[in-house]
């Protein structure tokens, strides 16, 4: 998710034009979203894997994840939802993803 900030607001310091952390992660974001097509059920089950794995990396508490396959005319497409206790973990999960 990418957050454009274009102009100060009031929680903002006019110095730097900071933004209080709490104004963006007010916990109201708790879930991550993949979407990709694969070639086959094989990789996309091995794919949901490794992503369980990096989310269990992340989660403080245990993370609700759901995945789904759909098979697709030239592959398997996994959908898969991950929600965190918190958004600063939903975060780090997001970008240990790039």
């Amino acid at each position: 998710m990418t957050h454009a900030i274009n102009k100060c607001s009031a929680n903002e310091t006019a110095a730097c034009c900071c933004v209080d952390v709490g104004t963006i992660m007010d916990n109201t974001d708790c879930t991550a979203s993949w979407r990709h097509l694969y070639e086959n059920r094989q990789q996309a089950e091995a794919a949901l894997q490794e992503l369980i794995g990096k989310a269990r990396q992340v989660e403080s508490e245990p993370c609700d994840i759901v995945g789904r396959f759909e098979e697709k005319p030239d592959g398997v497409q996994l959908d898969a939802d991950f929600t965190f206790s918190c958004q600063a973990e939903t975060m780090i999960f997001q970008l240990a993803l790039r």
